[in-house]
């Protein structure tokens, strides 16, 4: 639905830090016809998200919602210890947040798949784990559920690989330069902006 300016209705950006690195780069590339609105804080894992689903999303009533978490649920204090979320736990939040978002808004839904990282670069920096095994288990079960579901997946982990992840992750091997985030802001918008033209 448009607005008297002509601007659709609020687009949500739910995600972590690499979220609130590109989101600026959606609301440039969408520029004045959409009213981008991400929260201040980084959204966490998939526990965080689905604690703050009401008032970051289902209480907002968006038009469009581009949802990720996944960084935070693959953490690993060691390659040996559990993910800090199990990929059981994963599955069953992703599905609550799925249809809670669904049965309690008319939104467009969009799941954006986790960024790939380089596991050596991200110890040595970070002093923790994450392990890309981790990122493409989780983003598979992610893929299941969203499809299942029929919600639309936009595949930044498959965005960033085959730009080149070694050209655009920052030295820290999860971040990116900024290279990276407008490439990540750019396939954003570009992933919305079809459901713009529908509302419109």
């Amino acid at each position: 639905m448009q607005g008297k300016d002509g601007a659709v209705g609020e687009i949500v950006l739910i995600g972590d830090s690499i979220r609130m690195g590109y989101q600026e780069v959606v609301r440039r590339e969408l520029g004045a016809k959409a009213e981008v609105w991400a929260p201040a804080e980084n959204g966490g894992n998939s526990r965080n998200v689905l604690a703050h689903l009401e008032e970051w999303v289902i209480s907002r009533r968006p038009e469009v919602v581009h949802l990720n978490c996944g960084l935070h649920d693959v953490w690993r204090a060691s390659p040996a210890e559990e993910p800090a979320v199990p990929l059981d736990e994963y599955r069953a939040n992703l599905t609550e947040i799925f249809h809670r978002i669904m049965d309690g808004t008319a939104a467009v839904l969009i799941w954006a798949a986790t960024t790939p990282v380089n596991e050596r670069s991200h110890r040595e920096r970070k002093g923790f784990d994450r392990l890309e095994a981790d990122i493409l288990a989780y983003n598979r079960a992610a893929a299941e559920i969203a499809g299942g579901l029929g919600v639309g997946i936009n595949d930044l982990y498959a965005a960033v690989v085959r730009a080149g992840p070694d050209s655009l992750l920052s030295d820290d091997g999860v971040h990116f330069a900024q290279a990276g985030y407008e490439l990540l802001g750019k396939a954003v918008a570009e992933f919305i902006r079809p459901s713009l033209k529908e509302l419109g």
